[in-house]
């Protein structure tokens, strides 16, 4: 994890203080800075915006069918941004789907506006995920009294009960932030202007890479900025209660018939936007030719997906597990240091994280460069994290009384972990595989630095074909995305169908 970001540090400091001065405070980098804070600015309200009265309606009220009207605000996890990106593209147009079938014609939509709406419908389920959870766990009883002493419904809101959604709420603005700070594929494809693109267009057109380190390193300086002060927004905060007694499950607001139909419109509209709309340009672009000729060239990309996706996963599960073992069995200030780097990888943006890798193979390992075996070991370090959550969740319900008894009758460290750790945590390590794998095959910033000559992805051959305006070639490869994708959002269904 540190030895590739001491690299880009150092290929960054290769050059003099006024040099490096000049690249840095130059005015695009200012410019780059409040693109990219917009973006995000943008990102936050626009999916708050979508996902709070959803998470609201679906665990507050009386809706009738609310477990479908949950599966349909989460499904949209299964389109990455840049296939949103490739739907509201095709949308447009003269020859675009609602030109052909309505008459309609719109302009292609890009730029900041076009970024945010298409970040925004795949990003808004994991703030929805989050305010779900915390609303669903609040003590009922606190609102209740709030109310008994002659609080007001809007009093009690504010009061009572948006403070316990803080932690959610930042919670979920940090993955959401954190994702759109790294994006690439969207904005790329809306042609608006971030560090993140700038990054890759300073890189690939090779006229400075000591700039594009910087810039690599201004994303991460911006990306711990973030997780920082999110810590520092949750730091000495307490939601426990402390008095005696047990918890009391909310009470469901009753809805009349006016106010639920209102309340599926607007889930509709919302479902319509981030489901419907892909799938519906997907399918009229796939309409537009037959499939077959284009299978063997989509098997050819599948296959580079897994070749890469599957070792990616096998490589962080094995790293995952002895992190875990340390920090859950051995805890000390030296497996809580591991602990935190192993999630240095999913923090730092990743075209950022891919760069300094590619630094560090140029400078003494070239025969990595633009290897399947470098791909790997990024994927691998850059969805660690991944892997490590379910492990470590594992690991913490395994009976450490089990272990000790197979020490006590003689079997040696290694023997403990094999024999009986592993069994007992073998769903978490499976659980944490299929999550790196399954991210891994619709992975596109780290892929697009680091391919190997040849390595055409389903991701990178999607991006290639859409931003070249090939949206009939294109269509295969989104298709292909959104049902591996799929398996993510299954993953999270199935969680929490568990907890309901």
């Amino acid at each position: 994890m540190l030895v590739p970001i001491f690299y880009l540090v150092l290929r960054a400091t290769e050059a003099d203080f006024g040099t490096v001065a000049s690249l840095v405070f130059r005015p695009r980098t200012g410019q780059l800075l409040l693109n990219t804070t917009a973006l995000v600015a943008g990102v936050l309200i626009l999916a708050t915006a979508i996902a709070a009265p959803l998470a609201w309606l679906t665990t507050r009220t009386s809706l009738k069918g609310r477990r479908i009207a949950h599966i349909l605000v989460v499904l949209p996890l299964a389109v990455p941004g840049y296939v949103m990106a490739y739907a509201l593209i095709g949308l447009s147009g003269y020859y675009g789907f609602m030109n052909t079938l309505f008459g309609w014609t719109f302009p292609r939509p890009q730029g900041w506006l076009g970024a945010t709406l298409a970040l925004s419908l795949y990003t808004y389920p994991y703030i929805y995920l989050n305010l779900r959870a915390a609303l669903g766990s609040i003590d009922a009883s606190l609102e209740e009294s709030a109310r008994a002493l002659g609080a007001s419904p809007r009093e009690v809101f504010f009061r009572v009960t948006l403070p316990y959604l803080r932690p959610a709420l930042f919670s979920g603005w940090l993955v959401v932030g954190l994702y759109v700070i790294g994006d690439f594929g969207a904005v790329a494809l809306m042609r608006y202007e971030v560090f993140s693109y700038a990054l890759y267009t300073q890189y690939a057109a090779a006229y400075d890479r000591i700039y594009a380190a910087w810039l690599a390193l201004i994303m991460i300086t911006i990306a711990v900025s973030v997780i920082w002060w999110e810590s520092k927004l949750r730091e000495g905060a307490h939601f426990a209660r402390t008095g005696t007694g047990s918890g009391v499950r909310s009470s469901l607001s009753s809805l009349s018939t006016l106010p639920s139909v209102a309340a599926w419109g607007f889930i509709a509209l919302v479902a319509l936007a981030s489901l419907g709309l892909p799938v519906s340009v997907l399918a009229f672009w796939l309409s537009a030719e037959p499939l077959l000729p284009s299978l063997p060239a989509l098997l050819t990309s599948f296959w580079h997906s897994v070749s890469v996706a599957v070792p990616s996963a096998l490589l962080a599960g094995a790293l995952a597990l002895p992190v875990a073992v340390m920090a859950v069995r051995y805890p000390s200030p030296l497996s809580s240091a591991i602990n935190r780097l192993a999630f240095i990888g999913y923090a730092v943006p990743p075209l950022a994280f891919a760069l300094a890798f590619v630094f560090i193979s140029l400078g003494f390992a070239r025969p990595l460069y633009q290897s399947h075996l470098l791909l790997v070991i990024a994927y691998s370090l850059a969805f660690l994290a991944l892997a490590l959550g379910p492990i470590r969740a594992a690991l913490y319900l395994a009976r450490p009384s089990l272990e000790e008894a197979a020490r006590s009758l003689g079997y040696s460290p290694l023997s403990v972990v094999a024999h009986v750790v592993f069994p007992l945590i073998r769903r978490g390590v499976i659980g944490g595989m299929v999550l790196v794998f399954v991210i891994a095959m619709k992975e596109l910033p780290i892929a697009f630095l680091l391919a190997p000559t040849g390595y055409r992805s389903l991701a990178i051959t999607l991006f290639s074909r859409t931003s070249e305006g090939m949206l009939v070639n294109a269509a295969p490869y989104a298709a292909a995305i959104i049902i591996f994708s799929g398996l993510f959002v299954g993953v999270v269904l199935r969680h929490e169908a568990k907890h309901d």
